[in-house]
C-alpha cells in the first residue's frame, strides 16, 4: 500500500478550495480573539498559529499590533495564499512552511495557538512528539491553546482520519507539562451550512517545567 503523503494532500486542498469553501473558514475568528483578550497578551508577545495556513486569524492580529507573529503550515500554497492576501503587511510575519511534525523550532514562545492541527495527529510517535515540541518551546508562564473536534464532532476532516478528543482526554495529553486554565465546547458553523463541535482548551506551563 502507498504511504500517505501527508504534505500532497493538503497542498492539493489549497490548490483545489478557496478559502471560503473550506470547512474551518471563519470570517471572525472570535475564539481564538477572545483567549488573545482573556490572557491580556501583550503586543510584544511571540506568537505562533500552528496550522494557521490561510486563516485570517493572522489579520487580526496585525490589525491589533502584534509585533511577533510566526505562522507555521504544512502547506506552501496555504502559505503564499496569506502572504498574497495581506501584501505589504506579510512582511510582518515569520511565514514557516513544514509539518508539525518535522519542526524544529529555533525559538521559544508565549502563546501558543493550534485550532485544528494537533487531530491530526493519530499516532502516538506524533503526538509524543508535539509534547516535546510544547514542553521544550513554550516560555515559563507561557500559554498554549489547542482546539480539535470533539467526542460530538466529525470523525474525519478533508479525508483524513482525525483523533477526537473531551476535555479530561485533551487534558490528560498535556497535563505533565501544563496546568490546565480553562475548557468549553464551540460550534462551529461550516460554510456548507453543517455544525462542527470543537474542544478548546488552554494551558498555562507549569512552574517544574519553565
Amino acid at each position: 500500500m502507498e504511504r500517505f503523503n501527508r504534505k500532497n494532500h493538503w497542498e492539493n486542498i489549497y490548490k483545489t478550495k478557496e478559502l471560503k469553501e473550506t470547512s474551518w473558514y471563519q470570517q471572525t475568528p472570535q475564539t481564538s480573539l477572545d483567549y488573545l483578550s482573556a490572557f491580556n497578551v501583550p503586543v510584544s508577545a511571540k506568537i505562533i498559529d500552528v496550522g494557521g495556513g490561510d486563516s485570517l486569524l493572522v489579520d487580526y492580529l496585525i490589525d491589533l499590533g502584534y509585533e511577533d507573529i510566526t505562522v507555521l503550515d504544512i502547506s506552501e500554497k496555504a502559505i503564499d495564499r496569506a502572504r498574497q492576501r495581506l501584501g505589504d503587511k506579510a512582511d510582518k510575519v515569520k511565514w514557516i512552511v513544514e509539518d508539525i511534525t518535522h519542526f524544529v523550532p529555533t525559538e521559544s514562545y508565549d502563546f501558543w495557538h493550534d485550532r485544528a492541527a494537533f487531530h491530526f495527529l493519530t499516532s502516538e510517535d506524533d503526538i509524543a512528539g508535539y509534547l516535546k515540541k510544547v514542553k521544550e518551546n513554550i516560555n515559563p508562564d507561557g500559554i498554549l491553546v489547542i482546539g480539535t473536534f470533539s467526542e460530538q464532532g466529525p470523525k474525519k476532516c478533508s479525508g483524513i482520519e482525525i483523533k477526537q478528543y473531551s476535555e479530561l482526554s485533551l487534558t490528560n495529553q498535556f497535563k505533565d507539562y501544563f496546568n490546565k486554565i480553562n475548557c468549553h465546547s464551540v460550534n462551529h458553523r461550516t460554510p456548507s451550512d453543517t455544525t462542527q463541535n470543537f474542544v478548546f482548551c488552554s494551558f498555562r506551563k507549569s512552574a517544574a517545567n519553565g
